[in-house]
C-alpha cells in the first residue's frame, strides 16, 4: 500500500508515478503539501531503513493522471523544497514491470503515435494536436513507393506533460499513445522499408493489433511479424490500462499477409504461456471476401514454395516447418542450432553443469531438452522451483562448454538466457577455491 489505503495498481494510468531524491528530513506531509499542487495525490510512500526506520531521502509520489505527474515533475526538478534543504530531484519512475536500471527520461514521454485518416497533412496534424501543447515536430507516416500516407503519425512536443494531456483529451478515434523511444531497431525508416516488395494485391495495406500479457520488446515482435513478407511497419505501444498489457502495431504491404499472420500467430504461445492476441485494427473491411481468401492463398503458396528472399531484418527468426501447412516450431530462435542429439544415460557422472538464468521466465523443460541436448552428452535438465534459474548436466565438458559459447546471451520463445558454468557442487567444494 502506499500511504494510507491500498492501490490497485501504480502503474495505471502509465507513467503517473514520481520517483523523487530529497534530503532525508523531508517527511511525507511535506511532500504531500508541496505535490498536491499539481493534481490528485494517490500516495506519498518515503522509502526507510529497515533497521532505523530513518529516510533515505528516496519518495514516491503517486497522481490520479500522468499529465499531473509530469507537470509535477517539470516544476519540482531542482527546486529547493525547505530552506537549508539540497535542491530535490524528480523523474518519472518506471513500471514496476520494468526490466531497465534506469529511469524514464524525458525524451521516452514527448513523442505519441496516433492513427489519423489518411487525408491529413502534416499541417492537418500539427493543427489537431497543437491545442495540448508547443510542438516540436510532426511526422506522417508513407508508403515509401506511391509516397501515400499510411494512415500513421508522430507528434513530438517539447515537454512530458503536454503529451500527456494530449493523449488524456485528444479525440478517442485518434488512439493516441506514447511512441517508443526510438532504438536503432525501430525507427520508422526501417520498418517502412517493406514498401519496395511488391504489393500482390494492389493496394491493400493492413493493420492488425498484437496484445500480449507477456512485456515483449519491439524487437521480438518484430521477428515474429517479419517471418510472414510484406511487413511494412511494427510499433510497440506503450500500453494505456496498466502492467501487464502490451500492444503492439502491425502493418503489412498487403491483405494476404495480414489475414496469414492473423490465422497463424493469434493464440500462438510466445515465449510459452503467454498466448499473443491478434486482431485487425478495425476499419469496417469485409475480409471474408473471395479476394481477402485468394490473397490469403497467394501468401501461404509463396511461403510454401520459399520465393521469399528472406525478410529486411538481420536479426530474425527463421523456425523450421514455419509453412501453411506445418505448425510453428515449437522453438523460435534467432541461433542457428544443431540437428538433435541422443541425450547421455541417466546415471552417467556429470563433468560439467551449466547454470542458466531466464528472463522474463523459465522455458518448460521439454523445450530447454530440445535445445541443449543439440550440443551432445546432456544428461538432465533441471529448473529450481520458485526461481528464474535451472541447470543443465553434461556428461562431457566440451559439449557444456559449446552449448554455453552458443546460447549465452541469446533469446528462445521470447526468453532471453544467460548461460554460464556452474558452481562446482557443494560437496567438492573444498577442492576447488573460488578465484573470484
Amino acid at each position: 500500500t502506499f500511504g494510507s489505503r491500498p492501490i490497485e495498481n501504480l502503474d495505471d494510468p502509465p507513467n503517473s508515478r514520481l520517483f523523487a531524491v530529497t534530503s532525508r528530513s523531508i517527511t511525507e506531509d511535506e511532500l504531500r503539501e508541496s505535490f498536491s499542487v499539481f493534481g490528485d495525490i494517490q500516495g506519498v510512500w518515503v522509502v526507510k531503513d529497515k533497521q532505523t526506520k530513518e529516510s533515505k531521502g528516496i519518495c514516491y509520489v503517486k497522481f490520479a493522471k500522468s499529465s499531473q505527474a509530469c507537470l509535477a515533475m517539470e516544476e519540482m526538478h531542482g527546486k529547493v523544497l525547505i530552506d537549508g534543504t539540497k535542491p530535490i530531484k524528480v523523474f518519472i519512475a518506471q513500471s514496476r514491470s520494468s526490466t531497465r536500471h534506469r529511469d524514464v527520461e524525458d525524451e521516452e514521454l514527448t513523442r505519441i503515435f496516433v492513427m489519423i485518416p489518411k487525408t491529413f497533412t502534416e499541417d492537418d496534424l500539427k493543427e489537431t494536436f497543437k491545442e495540448y501543447g508547443d510542438i516540436e515536430y510532426c511526422v506522417i507516416i508513407k508508403n515509401k513507393t506511391t509516397g501515400e500516407s499510411k494512415g500513421l503519425g508522430y507528434v513530438r512536443y517539447y515537454k512530458p506533460s503536454q503529451a500527456a494531456i494530449a493523449i488524456e483529451n485528444c479525440d478517442k478515434a485518434y488512439r493516441a499513445i506514447l511512441a517508443e523511444p526510438r532504438t536503432k531497431a525501430s525507427s520508422t525508416e526501417d520498418y517502412a522499408g517493406g514498401g519496395a516488395r511488391v504489393d500482390y494485391m494492389g493496394d491493400f495495406t493492413r493493420c492488425l493489433m498484437v496484445s500480449t500479457r507477456a512485456a515483449l520488446t519491439q524487437e521480438q515482435i518484430f521477428a515474429l511479424f517479419d517471418l510472414i513478407p510484406g511487413m511494412e511497419y511494427c510499433e510497440l505501444q506503450r500500453d494505456a490500462y496498466g502492467m501487464s498489457k502490451g500492444h503492439a502495431l502491425i502493418r503489412y504491404s498487403n491483405l494476404g499477409s495480414a489475414l496469414y499472420a492473423k490465422e497463424k500467430l493469434n493464440g500462438f504461445e510466445y515465449p510459452p504461456g503467454n498466448r499473443l492476441g491478434v486482431n485487425f485494427v478495425d476499419d469496417g473491411e469485409d475480409r471474408s471476401s473471395p479476394a481477402g481468401r485468394m490473397a490469403m492463398q497467394f501468401v501461404a503458396a509463396q511461403m510454401m514454395s520459399a520465393v521469399w528472399n528472406g525478410p529486411s531484418t538481420s536479426q530474425v527468426m527463421k523456425p523450421a516447418g514455419f509453412s501453411s501447412i506445418a505448425p510453428m516450431s515449437r522453438i523460435q530462435t534467432d541461433v542457428n542450432l544443431p540437428p538433435l542429439k541422443k541425450l547421455a544415460p541417466p546415471d552417467s557422472k556429470a563433468k560439467e553443469r551449466l547454470f542458466v538464468v531466464f528472463s522474463p521466465s523459465p522455458l518448460p523443460p521439454d523445450v530447454l531438452e530440445d535445445v541443449f541436448c543439440r550440443f551432445g552428452s546432456l544428461i538432465e535438465v533441471h529448473l529450481v522451483p520458485g526461481r528464474k534459474v535451472g541447470y543443465m548436466k553434461y556428461a562431457e565438458k566440451q559439449c557444456a562448454d559449446e552449448a554455453m559459447a552458443v546460447l549465452h546471451g541469446r533469446v528462445v520463445n521470447g526468453v532471453k538466457m544467460k548461460v554460464m558454468l556452474a558452481d562446482p557442487p557443494r560437496e567438492e567444494s573444498h577442492k576447488r577455491l573460488r578465484t573470484y
